[in-house]
């Protein structure tokens, strides 16, 4: 995709999304990403040229183990949060987020704990009102999902 396109709608072809991979480029997607991110203090080239990406490493909720995964870096003044598109079901970062709230970000060159805050409720409605009306991109991948997208809040651990 051209760097300069910005993606506004879930539905357009170019995004990366949309595009069709081969089972192997699908199987090292993140591994590519990570390893990227990695030697290059948080940037990254590709698809993701110039966004602001994150590693978050949750610890797996039935596995114990830690899991890596690339999201996009997301604001509301100071507070970092992240959300995901998903398709039948929530990630799995979410459910771990959920079930091991003590997570590692990596953020630039940057590595720190932090605490994830599964927001639901009147949170929930609250802060998913504001970032849908920041963001087209989750506004319009939530009009085609009956789901809430997950929002997660990450607090830096003191």
């Amino acid at each position: 995709m051209d760097a300069d396109k910005q993606v506004t709608s879930y539905d357009d072809p170019d995004a990366p999304w949309n595009r069709e991979y081969s089972p192997d480029e699908m199987a090292g997607w993140n591994d590519d990403v990570i390893r990227e991110f990695r030697e290059n203090d948080g940037k990254v080239g590709g698809d993701y040229a110039g966004a602001t990406l994150l590693l978050l490493t949750t610890t797996g909720a039935k596995s114990g183990t830690p899991h890596v995964v690339p999201l996009g870096a997301l604001y509301r003044d100071d507070v970092l949060y992240v959300s995901s598109f998903m398709e039948d079901r929530y990630p799995a970062w979410y459910h771990n987020a959920k079930a091991n709230p003590e997570v590692t970000i990596e953020l630039g060159g940057e590595k720190f704990a932090a605490t994830a805050d599964v927001l639901t409720g009147d949170r929930y409605a609250e802060f998913a009102a504001w970032a849908m009306a920041q963001n087209p991109l989750l506004a319009d991948y939530q009009s085609k999902t009956d789901k809430p997208l997950p929002l997660v809040t990450l607090t830096r651990a003191s």
